[in-house]
């Protein structure tokens, strides 16, 4: 058995779980410890350590859908779409918690003033460290028995406008996601399918 063989298992054991009940398979205090070890560890483009997390439970978790409800009620939409969205943000907010995951541009642009040659690759460099990140903490809550999956009502500016109100926020701070979690009451929606491997990974050497 290779020394990597465990962390593989846990890659293939993440899925996106929507199924989701009021109640976490762990205390709050180990939730609290996953994200600051994935907002420690995870790596960051020339160390620049933009990445910024909002964990909010219980109440806290209910204002948050309640914004994006809020918000997501006004858009024109089709019917159909807006039922099925509807039940799927009353589904995130049945759930126990989420993580916000953020990027902090202030970071950002200053990493940029020390290495003006990074800059047009900052936005590329921070969605990458964004994305450990997430990964990082979807995976290990996942292992402590939680189920998760994972938001982008980043899109809709009165969203974004009223999270960071809501809870003092800088403005620097960019929404990239919502990590939504608890404790599963199935399993995931669908069988995971693969395209030929072969297609996908290629290997030269000589």
């Amino acid at each position: 058995m290779g020394a990597a063989d465990n962390f593989l298992e846990l890659t293939k054991a993440r899925r996106s779980i929507y199924a989701l009940s009021n109640a976490s398979t762990i205390p709050d205090s180990r939730v609290e410890e996953i994200v600051k070890h994935a907002v420690t560890w995870a790596p960051s483009s020339y160390n620049v350590q933009s990445a910024r997390a909002v964990v909010v439970l219980g109440a806290e978790h209910n204002k948050l859908w309640a914004i994006v409800k809020k918000h997501m009620d006004q858009v024109p939409m089709d019917e159909g779409i807006k039922g099925y969205l509807a039940g799927r943000i009353n589904g995130f907010n049945s759930s126990y918690g989420t993580v916000m995951w953020f990027e902090d541009q202030a970071a950002l642009d200053a990493l940029g003033e020390k290495n003006p040659m990074v800059v047009p690759l900052l936005t590329e460099f921070s969605d990458h460290s964004s994305g450990m990140h997430q990964f990082i903490a979807w995976t290990a809550l996942e292992a402590e028995g939680l189920g998760c999956n994972l938001q982008h009502f980043n899109f809709h500016p009165g969203i974004v406008a009223d999270v960071k109100s809501t809870w003092g926020l800088p403005d620097t701070w960019k929404l990239k996601s919502q990590l939504v979690f608890g404790k599963p009451s199935a399993g995931p929606d669908h069988e995971k399918t693969f395209e030929p491997i072969e297609k996908r990974v290629m290997v030269k050497k000589s």
